[in-house]
């Protein structure tokens, strides 16, 4: 996914309040949207004053003025942080391999329809389902593969490998995914979990059983029950963010 102009580089002052972010630039203080509930644990450092990718959108009557995309961690790794691009991401790798009949992944390649944003339950959607042909989406008896990405920045390094790790923080929504998806697989369904791991340094991927116990302990349910995980690195960049093909090993 392209970005409409190239990003500015810029120094991270500060984020407060979770959505608000102190940058400067051109010796210029601007204050923007993060959009990220996490805590980004182990990419924002308070100590230090990091270099920054982000956007102005120009409009002086709004009182953010643009959106953080990206931080440069001590070590001069880009993470993404904006927690809306992994779907636009995924749904433009899916979009152009449905059209080019080449999917992106092997285990995409038997659907030829894919539908954004699924309602599964009342109170729960999913970010998306692959069907054989369009008229699978109301028929109760074709099989249906659902997905759920989830944006995932947390690096720790575990017996010396630099391991991409989910969630950051508690997520109780995340664990009402996990339920769910396994309600979809007793029924005989697909389901697969996506992880976009917005940074390039990554060996391998886990879960972070000690900030979120309960979610550690569905995770390793649904796996057993068949969740398709799939941990993809994502590259980020000033002009561009994309999903390449690296898929971590979950350990």
């Amino acid at each position: 996914m392209k970005f409409k102009e190239k990003l500015l580089e810029g120094r991270l002052l500060q984020r407060y309040k979770r959505f608000f972010a102190d940058v400067e630039w051109k010796n210029k203080t601007y204050t923007i949207h993060v959009a990220n509930t996490g805590s980004l644990k182990g990419v924002i450092d308070k100590s230090l004053q990091q270099r920054c990718l982000f956007s102005l959108h120009g409009d002086k009557t709004k009182k953010l003025q643009g959106s953080l995309e990206a931080v440069q961690t001590a070590e001069g790794v880009w993470v993404g942080v904006n927690t809306t691009r992994p779907n636009r991401i995924v749904q433009e790798v899916v979009s152009t391999g449905l059209s080019k009949k080449k999917a992106h992944f092997e285990h995409w390649q038997e659907y030829g329809f894919y539908k954004a944003e699924c309602k599964i339950s009342q109170e729960t959607r999913l970010d998306g389902v692959f069907v054989k042909k369009a008229e699978d989406l109301e028929n109760l008896k074709a099989k249906k593969h659902f997905i759920e990405i989830k944006n995932t920045t947390l690096l720790r390094l575990i017996e010396g490998k630099k391991t991409a790790q989910f969630p950051d923080t508690l997520t109780e929504r995340g664990q009402k995914h996990l339920a769910e998806m396994m309600k979809l697989m007793k029924s005989g369904h697909r389901a697969e979990l996506i992880f976009t791991v917005q940074r390039s340094d990554a060996e391998v991927f886990s879960v972070a059983a000690d900030l979120d116990p309960d979610y550690a302990e569905l995770f390793k349910k649904a796996r057993a029950a068949g969740l398709i995980v799939t941990p993809v690195v994502v590259q980020v960049g000033a002009e561009e963010i994309s999903l390449s093909k690296k898929i971590l090993q979950v350990v």
